[in-house]
């Protein structure tokens, strides 16, 4: 029996979506504080069947949890415990920023969606990088075997001009790479004025460069270096996105962010429009995710790793995204709206499902 519905409808679904977030995730770093992390890891540890092997990485199982939810590496070893085969951190941004007003998260429960305009709130790669060190430090120290892999999302600060943006990825990724265990670099967010510019090729090609001489030099190791893009572009565009990868030897693509559409929704189009501007993420973006997804694989085929986010929900949703081509999957709304156990259901539908 799943109480998690219940407790959604009856403490959070009134509340703001922002402040149910700080409040759930609050309690998820509660019991990982008063010692209980040590039983969950035993009692949600995915089965040995799903250890999968990416750009060098061995990961507990093929899900995990996209970035978005941990913004600033407060969680990570408590996330872990749940029973996520990688967590995402970020993003963030070269310099500390507020983000945008309040409200910006809204959600659609009819769909099963969220909107966020969230605008990369964080307090910067300075003040993440030792958090990530020490989370890094504690997964190594209370796994045996393999531990959960930590994963790290970068954007641009707000502030600072497009023509800009290389140096100010290069201070994120100099301080973070060295307690990372693979690298993002987001230029798909709606929330950043103009940001999703740097996704046309002859702006991306000099960024990822930069980010990845950058992110190698400072760990003193090679950093896998992924990038993410928006369900928003054109086939052509993902086409386009998919070659620079391969031409760049980038180790990975994340695919999609959230989109700015608002296509067959079933909440009431004066609902939907009352939330405003952002980034549309959860269940309707299922179709164009996959749709993505399986173009990238028709360009890569084996030789990038290629990661699938959007509308995954159940254990099915990330056995489909492996078939089509996927190395690793990830999501973030369904958390939301299933709860604490959610990963580690995913997981056990998943093992049944290989069985």
């Amino acid at each position: 029996m799943r109480i998690y519905p219940t407790v959604f409808r009856v403490c959070f679904s009134w509340m703001d979506a922002e402040q149910a977030h700080r409040i759930g995730f609050a309690l998820i770093r509660a019991a990982h504080t008063v010692g209980a992390g040590a039983v969950l890891r035993r009692l949600f540890a995915p089965a040995p069947s799903l250890r999968t092997t990416a750009f060098g990485l061995t990961f507990p199982t093929p899900f995990g949890l996209a970035a978005g939810f941990d913004k600033g590496a407060k969680g990570v070893n408590a996330l872990a415990n749940l029973g996520f085969g990688h967590i995402e951190v970020g993003t963030i941004t070269g310099a500390a920023q507020p983000g945008n007003p309040r409200p910006r998260l809204f959600r659609l429960v009819q769909d099963r969606a969220v909107i966020n305009r969230m605008g990369f709130n964080n307090d910067g790669a300075a003040a993440v990088a030792p958090r990530l060190t020490r989370a890094l430090a504690g997964l190594r120290a209370g796994y045996d075997g393999v531990r959960p892999v930590v994963g790290v999302n970068i954007g641009k600060t707000k502030a600072v001009d497009l023509d800009d943006a290389l140096g100010d990825y290069l201070v994120s990724a100099r301080a973070l790479a060295p307690a990372a265990d693979y690298l993002v670099v987001n230029v798909s967010s709606p929330n950043t004025p103009g940001l999703r510019l740097l996704q046309d090729v002859e702006t991306l090609r000099p960024l990822l460069s930069g980010v990845r001489a950058a992110a190698d030099s400072a760990a003193g190791r090679h950093v896998p270096l992924l990038v993410k893009i928006a369900p928003d572009l054109s086939d052509d565009d993902v086409d386009d996105v998919a070659a620079l990868a391969l031409d760049l030897n980038l180790d990975g693509i994340i695919a999609t962010n959230t989109t700015i559409g608002r296509e067959g929704l079933g909440s009431p189009a004066d609902v939907v429009a009352a939330k405003g501007a952002g980034g549309l993420s959860g269940a309707p973006l299922k179709v164009r995710s996959l749709e993505v997804l399986r173009r990238l694989k028709a360009v890569v085929g084996e030789r990038l790793v290629l990661v699938s986010v959007g509308g995954v929900e159940t254990g099915a949703d990330v056995q489909e995204r492996l078939d089509a081509g996927a190395t690793l999957v990830q999501g973030y709304t369904a958390f939301l709206y299933e709860g604490p156990f959610w990963a580690a259901r995913i997981n056990k539908e998943l093992a049944g499902l290989r069985r």
